[in-house]
């Protein structure tokens, strides 16, 4: 009777792992993949294309329009680069934050006694907190192969300076490893600086839920 019961277990637990294992295949549809690729490509072309302009880096707060506000075009800090290559593939991470932070405001760090959507999504530790509610948290590892194009990364610059940039799908031909599109004081630039700090974030985020459908019905609408 023991060795039936035992049996019965292994079985149970065989039709479990099965049913777990098709399960998790069926979370990630190969339309659904094929879109994401397309999503991430646009946006990586959207932030190669950053470094064409020139861009005073000013930290300064700004008051702008909401929804699809931006500060003027020739000044920026690291996180208006990220905000502006999204926002070329059609997400406005100015009211993706906002909507989340009025939703789950203790979720965030606080700097005020409210969201404000002025500024809330230019700030390094509020975007670190959305990507990871809102995207995918990936591991944080010196391996640099981990990293791909489309991916965000944040890191501790040294004091607790945060900093935040964007994998590209161009190589070092130094290192090997996909470069940066970042700017940390000399405006939109691409290179070689994944290793470069501490390194405290790693996400993937493809927009709402249903952006990197459009994204890629747009493309092949143009086409």
């Amino acid at each position: 009777m023991k060795q039936e019961g035992w049996f019965k277990r292994c079985a149970a637990l065989s039709a479990f792992l099965v049913m777990t294992a098709a399960a998790s295949a069926a979370q990630v549809k190969p339309g659904d993949l094929s879109a994401r690729q397309e999503f991430s490509h646009q946006l990586v072309k959207a932030a190669v294309e950053r470094t064409q302009h020139a861009v005073r880096y000013d930290p300064a707060y700004v008051r702008i329009p909401y929804p699809g506000g931006d500060v003027p075009a020739d000044t920026g800090v690291c996180t208006d680069e990220v905000i502006r290559a999204y926002r070329a593939v059609g997400v406005d991470l100015q009211k993706e934050v906002y909507e989340d932070m009025k939703k789950n405001f203790s979720e965030y760090p606080r700097r005020a006694k409210r969201p404000d959507a002025n500024i809330d999504h230019r700030r390094v530790a509020n975007l670190m907190v959305f990507f990871s509610r809102k995207g995918e948290t990936l591991a944080i590892t010196e391996r640099a192969e981990e990293y791909a194009p489309g991916d965000l990364v944040t890191w501790d610059l040294g004091g607790a300076v945060p900093h935040i940039g964007m994998v590209v799908d161009q190589k070092s031909l130094a290192s090997g490893r996909y470069m940066i599109e970042h700017n940390i004081g000399r405006g939109p630039k691409i290179e070689d600086v994944l290793l470069s700090w501490k390194i405290t974030g790693h996400y993937r985020y493809f927009g709402p839920a249903s952006s990197a459908s459009a994204s890629r019905s747009d493309q092949q609408q143009a086409r």
